[in-house]
C-alpha cells in the first residue's frame, strides 16, 4: 500500500493536506481520494502512480477529506468501478453512476469485493463508514478515519475472516483522545492479535507517536 495523500505520512517532495488516500498497486485500487484533486494528482505523479491504470476506487465515507479528489480522478479515468458506502448522498451516487463504468453500493453487510478484498460493511450510525480488509496469511485492515473505533473495526474484520488481523493502517480517529485512551486502544489491538500498526491522518500527533513506539 502506498499513501498518496495525507497530512502526515508523505515523502518530502509531496504536498501534505488534511485528508487521506492510498493506492494498492497489486489490485489497481485507489482507497479514498483525499480533499483536493489537483494535489492528489500531483502527488500521484511524483510517486509514479499512473491515474490511467486505476480500475477500482473504494470510498470509506462521505467526509470531504476522503471524497474531495474523486472528480479529478474520474475526469481523467472514467473507466473505473466505484465501491461506495450506502450512506453517501443518493443524489451523488446517481450522478456518479452516469460518470463511471460501474458503481457498487456497499451496505451494512460485509461483502467480498474481488480477489482477496472485502468490505467490513458500513459501520456505525453517527458517521457511517466502511473499511477495507485484505485477506492473506497476514491479513490487513485499512481505514479512512476509523469513526467506529479502530478496535471495533478490527473485531468486525476478525469475525468476517475467522482469524486474527495482523496489520492495521490508516486514520484511527484518535485526534482528540488523551494518552490513556490511546494506550487502551493499543492494548486492545494487541490482545486481538494485531502485530503491526501504522497510524496516520486523523490519529493525532500523540496517537501517531505512541503507535510508532508500541509497534
Amino acid at each position: 500500500m502506498q499513501i498518496v495523500f495525507d497530512n502526515n505520512s508523505l515523502p518530502q517532495e509531496c504536498q501534505s493536506l488534511w485528508g487521506f488516500s492510498a493506492y494498492l498497486k497489486e489490485h489497481k485500487l485507489l482507497f479514498d481520494t483525499g480533499s483536493n484533486g489537483r494535489v492528489l494528482l500531483k502527488n500521484m505523479q511524483k510517486l509514479g502512480v499512473n491515474v490511467e491504470e486505476i480500475e477500482y476506487i473504494f470510498i470509506t465515507h462521505s467526509h470531504w477529506d476522503h471524497i474531495g479528489g474523486l472528480d479529478s480522478i474520474i475526469e481523467l479515468n472514467p473507466n473505473v468501478t466505484l465501491f461506495l458506502p450506502s450512506s453517501l448522498s443518493k443524489h451523488l451516487i446517481k450522478d456518479l453512476e452516469s460518470l463511471v463504468k460501474k458503481v457498487v453500493i456497499c451496505n451494512k453487510k460485509p461483502m467480498h469485493l474481488f480477489d482477496n478484498l472485502y468490505t467490513t460493511g458500513v459501520l456505525g450510525s453517527e458517521m457511517p463508514e466502511q473499511a477495507l480488509i485484505v485477506e492473506s496469511d497476514r491479513a490487513k485492515v485499512i481505514t479512512g478515519c476509523g469513526h467506529f473505533g479502530i478496535e471495533n473495526i478490527v473485531q468486525v474484520a476478525k469475525d468476517i475472516l475467522g482469524k486474527n488481523i495482523f496489520c492495521v493502517e490508516g486514520g484511527f480517529h484518535l485526534l482528540r483522545s488523551d494518552e490513556q485512551k490511546i494506550r487502551e486502544t493499543i492494548k486492545q489491538l494487541k490482545e486481538m492479535g494485531v502485530k503491526s500498526a501504522h497510524a496516520t491522518h486523523c490519529s493525532g500527533e500523540k496517537g501517531i507517536e505512541i503507535f510508532a513506539q508500541e509497534f
